[in-house]
């Protein structure tokens, strides 16, 4: 599972990861081209993060 979102979300996002999975998420900070395009799963502000769980 992966999770793109901003700045004011990434605490959110972390959070649901370890809720579902119990395991210490990876959080990436976006600095490709084609990701910093994509906006956050939670509002309409640029992502800032990738959260997963792997």
């Amino acid at each position: 599972m992966k999770i793109i979102c901003c700045k004011e979300h990434a605490e959110l996002a972390i959070d649901i990861i370890v809720d579902e999975f119990e395991t210490p998420p990876v959080v990436e900070l976006l600095t490709g081209e084609g990701e910093l395009s994509t906006t956050c799963e939670y509002c309409n502000e640029p992502g800032a993060y990738k959260v997963s769980n792997i």
